[in-house]
């Protein structure tokens, strides 16, 4: 070894190419240093070719995670299917509200309809009525003239209107022959007469027989001409048919 070496003056002394040296040889030692680290099993790697990276795969099958995915969209799929269900129902429900409502306003407007309907017949009927009510009292009244003529043709009418057979001849004929058309004529000698009851007015009708066989309509005075001759055509239909079939006393 030098003795009493001068490392500083020595450093000074390093030319440019001593410097240059030494980093060589400083850098083939990293790299000697560097090669005997890596295994002697290890593959060696191109330089310039990419580094590829090996990824593990497990052949062992994802059960759970497959099934919590599967039960998850079972349920997601009820759900929907229930929201379905229930918007289907309120939509139905409302359509047959309106289905209701509409056949309670067509109801109402029908009856309203047959209500306005019967009312206005209603109406038309009573407004009829009244004009024939009106006609009628408007209508002067048939006058008959106060005598015999007069008093069979009203006994006519009103047997026509009752439904009581007779003719004018058949009317005039009998009463010419019971009281000779004196409407106050009395019999005071026959059967009747004897009893107690005799035969009154044109067609000598008995009081019995005149109350059970009176007219409606007609005065219940037995002398009364038309009362007296329709009360006795009444009882003349019933037991001989027509006062026309009477030619004697009856």
């Amino acid at each position: 070894m030098l003795k009493n070496t001068n490392i500083r003056g020595l450093s000074r002394r390093l030319t440019k190419h001593h410097k240059i040296a030494i980093s060589g040889v400083a850098a083939l030692g990293t790299a000697a240093i560097a090669f005997s680290a890596v295994p002697s099993s290890a593959e060696t790697i191109t330089t310039g070719a990419p580094a590829q990276a090996r990824v593990a795969y497990s052949t062992e099958q994802i059960k759970d995670v497959k099934g919590s995915i599967t039960d998850q969209l079972a349920t997601q799929t009820v759900k929907v299917q229930e929201i379905a269900a229930q918007k289907k129902a309120a939509a139905d429900a409302v359509v047959k509200k309106q289905a209701a409502s509409a056949a309670k306003a067509k109801a109402v407007a029908e009856a309203a309809k047959k209500a306005a309907t019967k009312a206005a017949q209603e109406r038309t009927a009573k407004q009829t009525a009244s004009r024939s009510v009106e006609r009628a009292a408007a209508k002067p009244a048939k006058s008959y003239p106060n005598n015999l003529d007069g008093w069979i043709r009203e006994s006519l009418d009103i047997m026509k209107a009752k439904g009581i057979p007779g003719s004018y001849s058949g009317l005039h004929r009998n009463i010419m022959r019971e009281s000779s058309g004196n409407p106050m004529a009395i019999n005071g000698w026959d059967i009747n007469a004897i009893n107690g009851i005799p035969s009154k007015g044109l067609l000598q009708v008995i009081p019995p027989t005149f109350k059970a066989y009176h007219v409606p309509g007609t005065s219940w005075n037995i002398y009364d001409p038309v009362a007296n001759i329709t009360a006795a055509c009444n009882y003349a239909a019933d037991k001989y048919g027509s006062m026309d079939n009477v030619n004697s006393a009856y």
